[in-house]
């Protein structure tokens, strides 16, 4: 059977069809929630995006317009208004059934050499493949979301190496950013260290690296969360994304009060 990938490929075809799309987007929320407009520009960007990267399964995976489509709409929000050379620079999309394992190797101060093994839903490779768990993809919906997770690393590797600043448009300034980011981490961190059950994955502790991972997915899925929590972080997150995804969901909710009485 012939994907959607193999009629891009083939350049037989360049347009999702509109069947496959409104099956996804009215799975997602978050997505569904855009104007009509928004979800042309959305799905224009996704078409884009499919037909310059490269998708591949392991573990026995089928790969199916689902899974293509559904990772390029996710994937492609966060850059709504970036534009698709936001993810430039790299072009694999390998997709696992479920979680998968990564060897690890590494040396400590006093040269002992550690060897694990990592269970991961998703890992983005600096300047290679993104990977990514189907199951967890799925999950999509209640502030947990893989995809914008790992596709917020690209975007925080497209000036170098991962440190949790993206490339910055005109209008933020690195120094804004890391005051701003700093002190939201520091007091995270604390919270978490002080045994607070956070809204936030607590994942976003690690460091200033997947605190901008997880809240970049928060943001875009349970935007209120930010707004309440850190609206200093909110805010920065709209300007530099383009989006208000508050705005746009209670916008919707609106709408669809409205339309049911």
């Amino acid at each position: 059977m012939r994907t959607l990938l193999d009629r891009f490929r083939s350049k037989k075809s360049t347009a999702i069809p509109e069947q496959v799309w409104t099956t996804i987007v009215a799975s997602l929320p978050f997505i569904n929630a855009l104007t009509v407009d928004e979800k042309k520009q959305l799905k224009t960007l996704a078409e884009g995006f499919l037909a310059e990267k490269e998708f591949s399964t392991a573990g026995g995976l089928d790969l199916t317009d689902e899974i293509c489509v559904s990772i390029a709409a996710q994937g492609c929000l966060p850059i709504l208004n970036l534009g698709l050379s936001a993810y430039r620079e790299w072009i694999g999309i390998v997709v696992y059934p479920d979680e998968f394992v990564v060897p690890r190797r590494f040396e400590d101060e006093s040269g002992v050499v550690h060897e694990y093994e990592d269970v991961l839903s998703g890992e983005a490779w600096e300047g290679g493949p993104l990977i990514i768990s189907w199951h967890d993809v799925q999950l999509a919906g209640d502030g947990y979301n893989v995809v914008i997770h790992e596709f917020a690393h690209k975007l925080d590797m497209l000036n170098g190496e991962p440190d949790g600043m993206p490339a910055l448009h005109s209008g933020i300034t690195e120094t804004e950013w890391q005051a701003k980011f700093e002190a939201a981490f520091d007091d995270f961190c604390q919270r978490v260290d002080d045994g607070e059950e956070t809204y936030i994955d607590p994942y976003a502790s690690t460091d200033l690296v997947e605190f901008f991972a997880v809240l970049t997915e928060t943001f875009f899925e349970t935007p209120d969360v930010i707004a309440d929590e850190y609206p200093a972080i909110y805010g920065l997150l709209c300007r530099y994304y383009r989006q208000d995804p508050l705005s746009r969901l209670m916008n919707a909710a609106k709408a669809s009060s409205t339309a049911a009485s």
